[in-house]
């Protein structure tokens, strides 16, 4: 089992050179904040994670892959209304 430690550090790890903060809500989940680091621009906000399937490396990864999409997919979506 992956302590909520080690886990919040790969999830941070993840979204490089974007910076994150990961941090536990008090139910358990994990709220994790994905900003631009020198404008602090925030590029994803996800407030109730739940951490029940964080189990292995691989769902830690599909998470973070999932997310980084709907962050390509907003920004995408974003450009494409005429929006730089």
């Amino acid at each position: 089992m992956i302590s909520n430690l080690e886990l919040r550090h790969i999830i941070e790890s993840g979204f490089r050179p974007l910076s994150c903060t990961c941090t536990t809500n008090p139910d358990g989940s994990l709220m994790i904040r994905v900003f631009e680091p020198e404008t602090g621009r925030v590029e994803l906000l996800e407030t109730a994670i739940s951490t029940a399937n964080l189990t292995s490396s691989r769902s830690i990864a599909n998470l973070i892959g999932e997310l980084r999409s709907e962050m390509a997919s907003r920004k995408a979506s974003f450009a494409e209304q005429g929006h730089s």
